[in-house]
């Protein structure tokens, strides 16, 4: 089921997600339908929080166009380790019409949970680092614009307001 994407300045995107303690058929389910809204949008990557969930639950496919699927699916993912300095443009399912170079490791380690409760170590480098590191932010409250520098976060604002963003 494809579920609506929370929009900047919504409140819960400033929130904390909470840590999965247990793996139900209800996560799974959300994941699914996480997949499916991150398809249909389309992106590369979506966090529970963007939909109003506040679990670490997070959906990842980088995958170029013409080529099969490649969804990862992490439960509670943290960076165990980091290595580089890379500085991409982004944007974000969250904050639409607006995109913005911002500064991310180049690679990194990341370690969560499968949906099947396995442990799972990721090594990401290019699209699927940045991606990770983006949707990780989310679970932290953090949007890809808490990162750009005072001058570029003011000219943000200034196009959010004429969105209609309070």
């Amino acid at each position: 089921m494809i579920r609506p994407i929370l929009t900047f300045p919504d409140p819960v995107l400033k929130q904390k997600a909470l840590p999965v303690t247990i793996i139900t058929d209800e996560l799974r389910h959300l994941a699914r339908d996480m997949a499916e809204t991150m398809y249909d949008a389309p992106g590369v990557g979506l966090a529970a929080p963007q939909i109003g969930v506040l679990q670490r639950l997070i959906v990842i496919d980088v995958a170029a166009k013409g080529e099969p699927p490649h969804l990862i699916t992490a439960i509670n993912p943290t960076i165990i380790q980091t290595e580089g300095e890379v500085f991409e443009e982004e944007g974000c399912l969250s904050v639409p019409n607006f995109s913005a170079n911002v500064k991310r490791h180049e690679r990194v380690v990341v370690k969560g949970l499968s949906l099947d409760g396995q442990e799972r170590v990721w090594q990401a480098d290019g699209l699927l680092a940045i991606a990770f590191q983006h949707e990780i932010d989310h679970l932290e409250g953090t949007l890809f614009v808490d990162r750009l520098s005072p001058l570029k976060r003011e000219l943000f604002l200034k196009k959010a307001k004429k969105w209609g963003a309070p």
